[in-house]
């Protein structure tokens, strides 16, 4: 189970550098492209953050006993 965690935080967190520089580099006028982009990454975010939490919680309770 934790592979499969660990698979998920490593593509969360592309898709969050991914679609973050695509924000960033985005034109003022492709407002709809910056928007969609912005919340593909704050998707990316919050996936590998919860995946991470995820997986250090696992380590903890495998160190700890």
């Amino acid at each position: 189970m934790n592979k499969l965690v660990a698979i998920i935080c490593v593509i969360s967190w592309s898709g969050f550098w991914a679609f973050g520089y695509l924000a960033l580099s985005a034109g003022i006028e492709d407002t709809g492209q910056m928007i969609i982009a912005t919340l593909l990454a704050g998707a990316g975010f919050l996936t590998g953050m919860l995946a991470w939490l995820r997986l250090s919680r696992s380590d903890q309770l495998i160190l700890k006993g």
